[in-house]
This record gives C-alpha cells, structure tokens and sequence, in this order.
C-alpha cells in the first residue's frame, strides 16, 4: 500500500529537506517518527526537495507500508480486525500519532492511500512556490522568519514586466549554482507574477520542476531589476544560457515557500 502525506513546515531551524549526516532535516524527522509508528523502516519520496530555511504549506511525500510486517501496536493499524481478516490501515491515526512526536515546526495536514504507482516525486506535474518581499520602511517581528525584508524601492511594474519575460520554455543555466548534478538546464515555467499585498511583494511562480536555488536567484535578479541596478534587457539573454556569474544574487531562504504541488486526478 502506498500512502500519501501532505505536509506543512517552518524549514527555518533546518538543513532543508534531504536527510544530512549530524544535522536536522525534515526527510529525517518525518522518517523516525513514521517508523516509531509503523515499526518498520520508512523511506520518503518528496514531491520538493526544499533547502535549508525554505518552508512548505503544501509539499507532499509518499512512502509504501507493508501490512504483513507493521507492527500489531502500531497506532495505524486496526489490530481488531475479523480473524483471517488483513489488519485495517487508518490514515487519521497515523496523522495525529505522527504530530504529537514530530517538532512543532512539522506538521501533517492529511494523510491517505494513495492510488497503485503513486510517487510524490515522479507523479507531480507540476510545482508552485511563492517568495515573499516585506517592502516597507521597517522590519516585522512576527513575520521576519517568513519573508525577505527590503526597505527600499522596488518598481513593480518593471518587476511585473521581468516575469511576464520568464513565462515560457527557456535555459535557466544562470539561474542554478554553477557545481550541479543537473544537465538538463531547459524548464518550462506556466506561471510567472508579482503582486502586491499591503506591504508585501508576492512573486509566484509554477513549473514541473525547478533547478537547485533557480526561484531565489530569479528573484535576486528581478530585484536588481525592481531597484533599478539592472536593465531589463539583461533578462531576455540570461534566460539562453548564461553562465552563473552573469545574473543576480541568490534571495535568502526564508521568503520561499512551496506552496502546492499538482497531480493527475484519478
């Protein structure tokens, strides 16, 4: 059986997504609980592999549970189940077994079977993250771990203009550290728009999938655009495969948020 989970996290006191030896993750804190529960081993697949300081309100996983060897204590399983009859998997039990373990900052929305071949990762098609600008003259403090504080200019016409260049197929090279395990540079993004919110610049984007730092390096060049350091121009050429150096900063982590993640309705 394959189960699906839907998840929120605050990535900030963490080292991203992927486990890392001494340091914590999200992939690790949700693999231990889960296994706690289930008494067996469990191995996530992750729809976004979000680096360190990058949240989620919407990421999803998956992992395939084996009824034979789960546990008879587990809080998933409906041990009372009829003589000859398979133990019963409760997808609700896990949920709420699964966030009083896990840290504060993780938390399971929804937990379900998900259909035969499900896979978080290779089942998506398509992702969608937002970055989040505070653009006003002094900082939050409720909202500091959240967004990107910026308290100069920022011209959103010019930033509206910028994505409305990135929609379309385009090598996004410049846009992804230089050292990769990527080959395939070419993405094809669908959505690509700023807006303003009160004080807050929302920049979303949407794609079926994202090089390494590519949201917070476009952000960091459209920004350079926003402020005025940076022509226009400039944009059209990077996205046909510029080298790294040649575009703009990478954005901190914490104004990224994965928001949802699509998948073929069955």
């Amino acid at each position: 059986m394959t189960i699906r989970l839907d998840i929120e996290y605050d990535g900030t006191d963490f080292a991203g997504w992927a486990r890392q030896p001494g340091l914590p993750s999200i992939e690790s804190s949700l693999e231990e609980v889960l296994g706690r529960i289930l008494q067996q081993p469990v191995s996530l697949s992750v729809a976004g592999r979000t680096d360190a300081g990058v949240h989620a309100s919407g990421q999803v996983a998956s992992f395939t549970i084996d009824h034979d060897s789960a546990g008879s204590k587990s809080a998933a399983i409906d041990s009372g189940s009829a003589v000859n009859e398979p133990a019963l998997f409760d997808s609700g039990k896990l949920r709420r077994s699964a966030n009083q373990l896990l840290p504060p900052a993780i938390v399971i929305t929804a937990a379900s079977e998900a259909p035969d071949g499900f896979d978080a990762r290779r089942s998506a098609l398509s992702r969608s993250y937002s970055y989040s600008v505070l653009n006003r003259p002094y900082p939050s403090p409720f909202r500091g771990r959240y967004v990107l504080y910026y308290p100069g200019r920022l011209d959103l016409l010019l930033l509206e203009e910028a994505a409305a260049i990135i929609l379309g197929r385009h090598d996004f090279t410049a846009f992804t550290p230089t050292v990769t395990e990527h080959n395939n540079f070419e993405r094809e993004i669908t959505q690509s728009a700023w807006q303003r919110e009160g004080d807050l610049l929302l920049y979303r984007i949407t794609a079926s999938g994202f090089l390494r730092n590519m949201v917070r390096v476009l952000v960091g060049t459209m920004m350079e655009i926003g402020r005025g350091y940076r022509p226009l121009s400039d944009l059209s050429s990077l996205l046909n495969g510029a080298e790294r150096p040649a575009a703009g900063e990478t954005a901190p982590s914490q104004g990224l948020c994965l928001e949802t993640v699509s998948y073929k309705l069955v």
